[in-house]
């Protein structure tokens, strides 16, 4: 039997974490772990930059955003999928749904677009060094991340109210943890082809892009590194590029993987564990990666906990 579309569904199913109560508790523990781990490593960062007069720089402007974005796409995905485990429902709201979606773009988007930017403050630093200050400005990074920002709050927002149009089968089964636009317009038993033209497009702009403009810096920074004469000045180039780079590493890396698993599997567990692992991971390692490759950070970093009172 044929089914029928239904314009007025009120909820989605989310996939279950496992059926066992056992590892339900063990999950539940281990995901709000990462998750208290996620929100404090980024506050504290965001504590550390606004707090030092030393790290008031474009560098670290960008990083305390980045910290900021982190902590937003934890919160849209890991909360739900706590609440799920704890009162054994998988259920979500349509209205629920749609407003994951939309910030699951909008931070995903705007997490693309910093380490783009934060690439090309990495160029300006070590292939115009001279210039830095004339090119690079805490105003306009500021400019830049706000019309990263508003750009994706636009994206978000246009396929959001695509998906509002469309008309849902009987099958409401997201074979994910959270709400992810390609998975519920695969639910739909209308046409999805404007949909999937505007996904696509979406995906160049926030991701092919900022990848594209991220290899081409350190295309540039390589290449200006090696003209560097001493074995001592190309260690110190290359390692103010580290932090970064093992970011980007992490941040694509997991993109690549969910992209990987969904096309050389079929089963929807493993492509679910791959995107939570980015939504996840990366946001959680990022204040570690930093704090820990970066001398600046550490110390300011030692500064905020020594001025903080103790309980």
């Amino acid at each position: 039997m044929e089914h029928r579309n239904q314009t007025g569904i009120s909820e989605f199913f989310l996939l279950e974490m496992t059926e066992d109560p056992e590892l339900k508790f063990i999950f539940f523990g281990l995901f709000l772990s990462m998750y208290l781990v996620t929100v404090l490593g980024n506050l504290l960062i965001l504590l550390a930059v606004i707090s030092d007069s030393h790290l008031h720089s474009p560098m670290y402007f960008l990083l305390s955003n980045l910290s900021f974005t982190d902590i937003c796409l934890s919160t849209t995905t890991i909360p739900k999928m706590l609440a799920n485990i704890q009162t054994q429902t998988q259920s979500i709201t349509y209205t629920g749904c749609l407003s994951q979606i939309c910030l699951v773009l909008v931070f995903a988007s705007m997490e693309s677009s910093l380490l783009a930017i934060m690439a090309y403050d990495r160029f300006v630093a070590i292939c115009h060094p001279l210039r830095y200050t004339a090119i690079l400005n805490i105003r306009l990074c500021g400019v830049l991340s706000l019309s990263s920002l508003f750009i994706g709050i636009g994206d978000a927002l246009v396929q959001s109210l695509m998906v509002l149009r469309l008309s849902f089968c009987t099958d409401q089964d997201i074979p994910l943890f959270f709400c992810e636009v390609v998975q519920v317009i695969q639910l739909a038993c209308s046409d999805t082809f404007v949909n999937v033209i505007v996904i696509y497009f979406a995906s160049g702009i926030f991701g092919a892009l900022p990848l594209t403009g991220i290899i081409f810096s350190y295309t540039k920074i390589v290449s200006s590194v090696l003209k560097v004469p001493s074995a001592g000045g190309k260690y110190k180039a290359f390692s103010t590029c580290g932090s970064h780079l093992s970011v980007v590493a992490l941040f694509y890396g997991a993109a690549f993987g969910v992209y990987i698993s969904s096309a050389v599997t079929e089963s929807s567990r493993i492509t679910a564990v791959a995107s939570l692992m980015y939504t996840v991971v990366p946001q959680m390692m990022n204040p570690f990666i930093y704090s820990l490759r970066n001398r600046d950070m550490k110390a300011a970093l030692r500064k905020l906990v020594s001025r903080t009172p103790l309980l």
